[in-house]
């Protein structure tokens, strides 16, 4: 048998598929294996380079397979999809990953460590616990109105408005009786997102990339921890572009025939993190226009000629890109070069 140069692994809960070829390129393995067997499979090969579709679990299996003195490569999965032949199966897809990592060209996933990802767990368990909490209070705002009890926008306004209920004696009992145990659910929610969102700003203050990245106007602790943990390695991109392109914050392209036609925002990367982005943008172009604060020469001259959503991705992604040259050099911001700065010296 050949010596094994580069093996291809697609994954499940239960099977691993292998597919590995030789120095000619040619197929020198085809294996399945049991998750109790692939471990002690790879302990037992030389070190090879090994590719693994990106997934939850793949950055473990990551640390794994290097820790026994492989070179894994992790691929996103939108990458290795025109390398699957037709028929798609364990096989194909193992095959179409073993000739995706080969190409020059291919872009690679960073492996996180596990404190990362317990940082990113951290951040997910608050989206969460945020989109229950606001399921929860529509729900009751929702059969509230069946009763006729209406209630103004806002968090704040729920306590008040269940307050209100329970002193109703034209609500059914039975109906008070499920108010209240929604009431308790909401104030069980408000008390974990509490606990989350401090551990949360614990980590922002240790954390000194984060520290400075909070510096930027428009990025608080929640962003500048969600760079810091979703971009575990900036130098991943060759510029501030192309890390706003990454987050999706630039248009599509359509063009073609030497026509320029470009589109919405693309909306790739994450969409939390882009979220956050605009969010913050739209915070500073708030401020903006009350006059509070101090903004840019750019920003002013972008909110007299486009509209206010259009303005906040320009910033977002302008902000992105500060974000990126600021990870890269390990720079503090500089707000007095910024108040004059263009787009494109980010």
């Amino acid at each position: 048998m050949n010596e094994i140069i580069r093996i291809g692994m697609d994954t499940s809960k239960h099977f691993f598929q292998l597919h590995g070829v030789g120095a000619d390129e040619r197929v020198v393995l085809r294996k399945k294996l049991r998750r109790s067997q692939m471990l002690a499979f790879f302990a037992g090969l030389p070190p090879t380079a090994i590719g693994i579709e990106a997934c939850g679990a793949s950055h473990h299996l990551a640390r794994t397979l290097s820790g026994l003195g492989h070179t894994v490569k992790l691929l996103a999965p939108q990458h290795v999809k025109p390398y699957v032949g037709r028929n798609k199966n364990d096989g194909r897809d193992a095959e179409g990953l073993c000739e995706a990592m080969s190409r020059p060209r291919m872009e690679f996933v960073p492996v996180k460590t596990a404190e990362q990802q317990a940082g990113l767990m951290l951040l997910g368990v608050r989206q969460q616990l945020i989109a229950r909490r606001t399921q929860l209070s529509n729900a009751i705002r929702g059969y509230a109105a069946e009763f006729g009890l209406i209630a103004p926008c806002g968090l704040h306004k729920i306590e008040p408005l269940l307050a209100r209920i329970a002193q109703d004696e034209t609500v059914p009992e039975l109906a008070r009786e499920l108010f209240a145990a929604q009431g308790q659910d909401y104030a069980r929610l408000q008390d974990e997102l509490t606990t989350i969102e401090a551990k949360l700003l614990a980590w922002h203050r240790a954390d000194t990339a984060s520290r400075r990245l909070a510096q930027i106007p428009g990025v608080g602790p929640v962003g500048a921890s969600a760079l810091v943990l979703k971009t575990p390695a900036p130098q991943a991109f060759r510029s501030g572009r192309d890390f706003a392109a990454w987050l999706g914050l630039t248009p599509k392209d359509h063009s073609t025939g030497g026509k320029l036609r470009l589109g919405r925002i693309t909306r790739a990367g994450d969409e939390m993190l882009r979220s956050v982005l605009i969010s913050g943008a739209m915070a500073v172009i708030q401020q903006a226009r009350h006059g509070r604060g101090r903004a840019s020469v750019w920003l002013v001259a972008l909110l007299a000629r486009k509209p206010i959503k259009l303005a906040a991705v320009a910033l977002a992604n302008k902000i992105a890109r500060i974000a990126w040259k600021m990870m890269i050099t390990q720079q503090t911001y500089d707000g007095a070069r910024m108040q004059v700065a263009s787009p494109r010296a980010a």
